[in-house]
């Protein structure tokens, strides 16, 4: 989860909102990355969707089983149904997002019988420190 809290410091430096992510298989790191909307003009450019692209390319697969994620927020919706789609086997998340995440909140993306696969979930991992890095980044922008 560290490599991913420097992904979200990073993502904030850049001014994007500060969530990071790193995807792992075998303690190997696949991809790391935070979010990217702003610069790259996508709005789907969030740091679990970046890491799962890269990683997919470098595997040459569209699925993940095996495949380990760690993101400094509680995954939206979008993120959670690509999370399904690509099989990724645990996430591990620091702080709930009682706005826009669909795991704990919301949605509840993977309680829905709808959803196709469900990973090992295990929430407020560095929770203290990924609050800790969004409040100062929107406190800075009011």
């Amino acid at each position: 989860m560290s490599i991913a809290l420097e992904e979200a410091e990073a993502a904030a430096a850049r001014g994007e909102v500060p969530v990071g992510a790193v995807l792992v298989k075998d303690e190997k790191i696949l991809a790391r990355d935070g979010n990217r909307t702003l610069e790259l003009n996508d709005p789907t450019a969030h740091a679990e969707i970046l890491v799962i692209r890269q990683a997919c390319a470098l595997l040459e697969t569209q699925r993940l089983p095996g495949c380990d994620l760690y993101v400094t927020l509680e995954p939206c919706s979008m993120c959670a149904g690509a999370i399904s789609f690509a099989r990724i086997r645990r996430l591990y998340y620091g702080a709930g997002d009682e706005k826009g995440g669909a795991v704990e909140h919301g949605a509840r993306f993977f309680s829905q019988p709808t959803c196709h696969h469900q990973p090992e979930i295990y929430a407020g991992i560095s929770e203290t420190a990924s609050a800790k890095i969004l409040k100062t980044f929107f406190a800075s922008k009011r």
